[in-house]
């Protein structure tokens, strides 16, 4: 039986004997978490062309996120480490930044069209250059996006991988991309933001009036 797995906080034991599923639980710990990757799971991790991920920073603050690529972006290095490229973005930084502060990671994937089951692999990160890590591991792969180089490499030391079940995992049919621009929807930069006049810059001047007047209608009994 794994001995105390991470997962397994002061909170989570209590909650457990409170609503009498400790027994249940010491099942799952026994059966499914395990300290290292096993072939299983590597295999899984290789098929992958997305991931989420949960970063916290010094003060507990936290965020999520998610990264994709080609399958196998997310490189099983062996069966304690993974790892997974940086490329440059909105410049903001914010789980890189966690990981500066609090190394903890969680990366949860999630197979939608196939199997229906998802992986947690948490443990702790560290940010190496691309370069740095090349020196380390020169087998990485090369993304085959023209022109894209990584910035950082996170480096994940597993800790404890385990099943996420199956049950209400949606099933998604891979679909071409939505068009954006005039014919279609906002581009990414607009797509949460408001113009001046306070509404939603792609919703058009009357059905943006409409909305405002619903949320600052008075409520009427």
């Amino acid at each position: 039986m794994n001995p105390h797995p991470i997962s397994a906080t002061h909170g989570e034991r209590l909650l457990q004997e409170r609503l009498g599923t400790a027994q249940r639980a010491a099942g799952f710990y026994d059966r499914q978490v395990r300290t290292f990757l096993t072939p299983e799971m590597r295999h899984f991790i290789r098929r992958q062309a997305m991931v989420f991920l949960s970063t916290a920073g010094a003060d507990g603050t936290c965020d999520v996120s998610f990264r994709s690529g080609p399958p196998g972006f997310v490189v099983d290095l062996d069966d304690r480490t993974v790892s997974y490229p940086e490329y440059r973005g909105n410049g903001v930084m914010a789980s890189a930044g966690n990981i500066m502060e609090n190394p903890h990671l969680g990366l949860l994937f999630i197979d939608f069209t196939d199997h229906h089951i998802g992986l947690h692999v948490n443990g702790a990160a560290r940010l190496h250059t691309d370069a740095e890590q090349r020196r380390m591991y020169p087998h990485l792969p090369h993304d085959p996006a023209p022109g894209r180089r990584p910035e950082l490499w996170v480096h994940l030391t597993v800790e404890e991988a385990y099943v996420h079940c199956s049950k209400h995992i949606p099933h998604l049919e891979p679909a071409s991309r939505p068009r954006t621009g005039a014919q279609g929807r906002p581009r990414d930069a607009d797509y949460f933001v408001t113009d001046r006049a306070g509404r939603p810059e792609h919703l058009p001047a009357q059905e943006a009036t409409a909305e405002q007047a619903h949320a600052h209608a008075p409520d009427v009994p």
